[in-house]
């Protein structure tokens, strides 16, 4: 009897996305899939160990393709290195292009090194309470998309749901995938069985992916190849071409080919009851959260009185609630968002807003993770401004002037190298020095341990955009 062959698989990890309906906790800056919202680790962090676990006898994982945007590449890096799994490649997209792009763009990938695996595609943003429930689905998922089918995950519902899409399944075959309901139509959909969720969630090897987007959408196929043929690499950064990138055309992974499947490709769904949500909004975190008696739940420093079915989470000082019900309540060290349960959901209307107002907590929050390590806007004023920075071990930020604003940095803890015009400094802790308006400089840290200052910024005009770079790591203009 022949040994059953190795199946090789791709983790495919989709880090993209903006996750506004989870303001003011997650920004375009620092979106929810990098965030720790429930269990151990960011949710981006979850799903790359998560699919890491598949391996056994007949299933070999290799490491994690991530397909993500430009901006947090770094990010991308620094959680991946917490948990230790080394990416076999960071797809970064020049602009988005929804998710049936990024996944040609991973399948092209796959396919450029010489293999055709089994890619498992997932969104960086989910949460399963059952993980090993997850792994047996999947498992089954892998082994059926290695004899060539296209497999996709459906929840199985526990309530009628207007958020998602359905699956409509005949046995394990696709029958239809349904857009989403109403409620009495998702009731019904409970109550007749056959329906479930849309997860998202799907499996089948490179070539499958590559023949099937051919045969339904070849301007994107095309568009892609273009792309991907125009890339460039940076160790694991790869970049497809910006201008052939701008001309694939935009489209999800359900509408450019998997709606169109059944009854025409061979497409399975396998059932997962292992406590999947979405968290796409912070009534789903309500929902994953622990409760006290009345339903309430909080994060962080939080006091309820006379308060039922309350979600409160506090990141930086004490919140407390008297008398709400059905409420939610989230506060960062900038903005704070109260709304109703119900209408979480429309928090993505606030973030607009605040991006037609051109307003800076839209995208960022008070504190700014940089690829050097990060800085605390802590106070500020008409022409002066504080901030707390941090520069990690061995990281340096650009060789840079500003034409409105001189600086004077204090050492709180570490060692700073400080380049200022043709001299160099070595400060340690309470020592500062002062660099005048127009003057060339950089701070470094050369010790082994973060170095923490204390900048204090004075002049006319005080925006991140006054940066002259000359010199930078990490390929900033």
């Amino acid at each position: 009897m022949s040994p059953t062959p190795q199946v090789l698989v791709w983790p495919v990890v989709m880090a993209g996305g903006s996750g506004t309906r989870l303001w003011p906790l997650s920004r375009s800056g620092y979106p929810k899939q990098f965030l720790a919202l429930t269990g151990t680790g960011s949710l981006f962090q979850q799903a790359v160990s998560r699919l890491q676990g598949l391996g056994n006898a007949q299933i070999t994982v290799g490491p994690p393709v991530v397909v993500g945007n430009e901006e947090h590449r770094f990010l991308v890096l620094d959680q991946l290195r917490e948990i230790q799994a080394e990416p076999a490649a960071v797809l970064l997209e020049p602009m988005g292009r929804n998710t049936a792009p990024a996944v040609t763009l991973a399948a092209l990938q796959a396919l450029e090194s010489g293999h055709d695996p089994v890619m498992v595609v997932t969104p960086a943003d989910q949460t399963v309470s059952d993980g090993e429930a997850f792994t047996l689905s999947l498992r089954r998922a892998v082994l059926a998309a290695a004899e060539g089918a296209i497999a996709i995950l459906g929840i199985t519902p526990d309530r009628p749901e207007t958020g998602y899409g359905y699956i409509r399944a005949d046995g394990s075959k696709v029958a239809q995938f349904v857009e989403k309901p109403d409620l009495p139509t998702a009731q019904q959909y409970l109550n007749t069985g056959g329906y479930y969720w849309n997860a998202g969630m799907f499996v089948l090897r490179a070539s499958v992916w590559m023949s099937a987007l051919e045969r339904f959408r070849p301007d994107i196929a095309n568009a892609c190849r273009a792309a991907f043929a125009a890339r460039t690499t940076d160790a694991v950064f790869v970049r497809p071409g910006r201008e052939e990138f701008a001309a694939v055309p935009a489209e999800s992974v359900d509408y450019a080919v998997m709606e169109k499947c059944p009854n025409v490709l061979d497409i399975r769904m396998e059932p997962l009851a292992a406590g999947w949500n979405d968290l796409g909004a912070w009534e789903a975190v309500w929902q994953v959260s622990p409760k006290d008696s009345r339903g309430n739940a909080a994060v962080g420093d939080a006091i309820f009185s006379d308060c039922d079915n309350t979600l409160v989470h506090a990141t930086s000082r004490l919140v407390s609630v008297v008398g709400l019900k059905d409420v939610v309540v989230v506060e960062t060290p900038d903005a704070v968002l109260v709304a109703s349960r119900d209408k979480s959901q429309d928090v993505k209307h606030i973030v607009a807003q605040l991006g037609r107002e051109q307003r800076g907590e839209h995208a960022l929050h008070r504190k700014v993770h940089r690829p050097w390590g990060w800085y605390d806007s802590i106070d500020h004023g008409p022409r002066d401004q504080v901030k707390r920075i941090m520069v990690k071990p061995g990281a340096s930020l650009s060789l840079q002037m500003h034409h409105h604003r001189a600086e004077h940095w204090i050492v709180v803890t570490g060692t700073a190298e400080v380049t200022v015009g043709q001299k160099v400094l070595l400060l340690t802790e309470n020592q500062s020095t002062h660099i005048p308006l127009g003057e060339t400089h950089r701070l470094r840290n050369p010790g082994k341990v973060p170095l923490e200052i204390i900048e204090v910024q004075s002049g006319s005009y005080l925006g991140e955009d006054d940066i002259v770079r000359f010199e930078d790591t990490y390929g900033r203009k």
